[in-house]
């Protein structure tokens, strides 16, 4: 596997980690868990952290000349980045949803 494609791969997995851990957030909040909710939106924050970086690295390199082909990983792997994305800001809202009903 060569560095391009790790760099997808990497992508792939922080984005969909990233992801579940925004899921697991809404869960624990649901279950009235506002600590573990809080800590699993910040281990998503993170996840969705280290696949920027892998997103950033493949930016430069195209930047510096180095052509990226396109591929159906690549596509695949932006894809999984938005969704990280998106699941992260409703998962914040909706344990900020629960923490209000809550009273706290």
């Amino acid at each position: 596997m060569d560095e391009q494609e790790q760099l997808v791969i990497n992508l792939i997995v922080n984005a969909g980690s990233a992801r579940s851990s925004a899921i697991e957030a809404i869960q624990y909040a649901k279950a009235g868990d506002f600590e573990k909710a809080d800590e699993s939106l910040q281990t998503a924050k993170e996840s969705v952290n280290q696949a920027h970086h892998s997103q950033t690295e493949m930016i430069q390199a195209e930047i510096r000349g180095e052509k990226t082909p396109l591929s159906l990983l690549m596509v695949h792997a932006q894809d999984h980045l938005m969704c990280g994305l998106v699941v992260i800001d409703l998962a914040q809202e909706f344990v900020d949803v629960y923490k209000k009903m809550a009273g706290k």
